[in-house]
């Protein structure tokens, strides 16, 4: 079983920054075998792809948070990160935090075998 666990959310002004941090743990958990990404949800929408690692090594970005956001690793704490930039009003949602064992996934919320429960993100003007 893997559990992952999102931290960081909060409010902030247009402009600012946040880092959200998800902490992975589990029997067998081997965090660079993963794909590991981050979705986010806003009220009345669908959960949508904001980045991702693809086994753990290759990113890739919702095009619309491409040079705002960074996502990173820390492979000896099994942790990953998303550094948020820049922030909009249109970022706010609910973010989460996903795993999965096929390295097909990365922009692909069905193909993500773990979540956490999320981290609230909001954004004003």
């Amino acid at each position: 079983q893997v559990q992952l666990a999102e931290s960081g959310g909060g409010l902030v002004q247009a402009g600012g920054s946040l880092r959200l941090s998800c902490a992975a743990s589990g029997r067998t958990f081997t965090f660079s075998r993963y794909s590991m990404g981050w979705f986010r949800q806003a009220p009345g929408r669908e959960r949508e792809f904001v980045a991702a690692f693809r086994s753990g090594r290759d990113s890739y970005y919702q095009e619309t948070v491409k040079g705002r956001f960074t996502i990173s690793r820390d492979n000896a704490e099994n942790t990953l990160f998303l550094q948020m930039s820049d922030l909009k009003p249109e970022d706010t949602a609910v973010y989460y935090c996903a795993a999965a064992q096929s390295p097909y996934a990365v922009r692909t919320v069905s193909l993500y075998d773990y979540w956490g429960q999320g981290t609230q993100v909001t954004v004003s003007s």
